[in-house]
């Protein structure tokens, strides 16, 4: 059964908008593309979807600085992190996609208003908060594949150097990526009639949102280029909610 053209049209503008923030940030792309992506495609077959794009966008940037990774620090947070996402995948399988939508909204449009308002501190914080920032980044990434937000908080506060930060947080993207293709495989997610026709369909979006995002990459000041995602998950994320209480009346 093939997607209706407005759906493949508003997915593949969806892709590209949210893997030019990639190229313009280096991270954002899930946590930019889900909230918009759920309103037009089931949350099932859009996470899957992302997950592979994720994942090659990933081994392009792990390939490059793979040496600049902190890797003790992954260490401490890998055994929680694969805690949450056992947790998160066995909340996915069993609730309501209303539910998974509703969630996503107020967690997106939390994350985003705190982003807008707060500014990050310097200073760093124990490894004992591995734990909690582990498992909730694992249930996050499992459910929406959005984690990336939390492991930047935690490990913003415990590698210093901005280089390492950033090598050390594509690692464990790529590295969280590799552990749900693992777990969505087992539970079907990669059978679904749509998702290759999808998937081939936006293979041109994904690569023109990189392309433009690294070509603007050195010309637009990174936090401005975030404060522009934030104001735009604001309004995605309450759109979601919107959705999703409508939903639930029904």
């Amino acid at each position: 059964m093939s997607l209706p053209i407005d759906t493949m049209v508003s997915t593949a503008l969806i892709i590209t908008m949210a893997y030019t923030v990639y190229g313009l940030t280096g991270f954002g792309a899930s946590i930019t593309g889900m909230p918009l992506l759920v309103l037009f495609v089931p949350l099932q077959l859009a996470l899957p979807m992302m997950l592979i794009f994720d994942l090659l966008a990933g081994l392009v940037v792990v390939t490059r600085n793979r040496k600049s990774a902190n890797v003790r620090e992954l260490m401490h947070l890998m055994p929680y992190l694969v805690v949450g996402m056992l947790l998160g995948v066995m909340v996915l399988v069993n609730a309501p996609e209303s539910l998974l939508l509703l969630l996503l909204g107020i967690f997106i449009l939390s994350y985003s208003v705190w982003s807008l308002v707060v500014s990050p501190s310097e200073k760093l914080i124990s490894s004992n908060w591995s734990p909690a920032f582990g498992v909730g980044g694992g249930i996050f990434t499992a459910l929406f594949g959005t984690g990336g937000p939390i492991y930047t908080i935690y490990l913003s506060r415990r590698v210093p150097d901005k280089a390492d930060l950033r090598a050390t947080i594509s690692l464990l993207v790529l590295m969280a990526g590799s552990i749900r293709l693992v777990f969505f495989s087992s539970v079907g997610f990669f059978n679904q009639d749509n998702l290759l026709q999808l998937f081939v369909f936006m293979v041109p979006c994904w690569l023109l949102g990189l392309y433009v995002g690294s070509h603007f990459h050195h010309r637009l000041p990174a936090r401005r280029a975030r404060q522009i995602v934030w104001v735009i998950l604001v309004f995605a994320g309450l759109s979601l909610i919107r959705q999703s209480l409508i939903r639930l009346a029904w």
